[in-house]
């Protein structure tokens, strides 16, 4: 298991007083664009074209890094990692589990707004 936390809180924090009034706008706008990038996943995935799949999967790290997901970062970065390798046989339970971080992440950052 990932000893990655959900959310790097000093990203966050500091995102949060640099945007001020427009976190909240940040947060929704990487909550649309993730959902979409998982939308993209599921029908790519099953195609099996891994440069494809890794671009994919590389923009969807980094739109996390920059949030601060560090563990939905780390998955996707899993996925890049094998989809670059060619070994797709993974892939669909690599992208569950991005899902399910994704979920976690979305209420994470909405109880980070509410409370700071």
């Amino acid at each position: 298991m990932s000893t990655t936390p959900h959310l790097d809180r000093e990203i966050l924090t500091t995102l949060k007083d640099v945007m001020e009034g427009d976190f909240m706008l940040l947060v929704e706008t990487f909550i649309n664009d993730s959902s979409e990038r998982i939308r993209n996943l599921h029908q790519l995935v099953p195609q099996g074209d891994p440069e494809t799949i890794r671009r994919a999967a590389h923009s969807f790290k980094g739109s996390s890094s920059n949030i601060g997901a560090s563990r939905l970062a780390e998955l996707c970065s899993q996925l890049e990692t094998q989809a670059l390798a060619g070994n797709l046989e993974v892939a669909p339970q690599q992208l569950t589990d991005i899902e399910v971080e994704f979920t976690r992440v979305t209420t994470l950052l909405q109880e980070f707004n509410s409370v700071g």
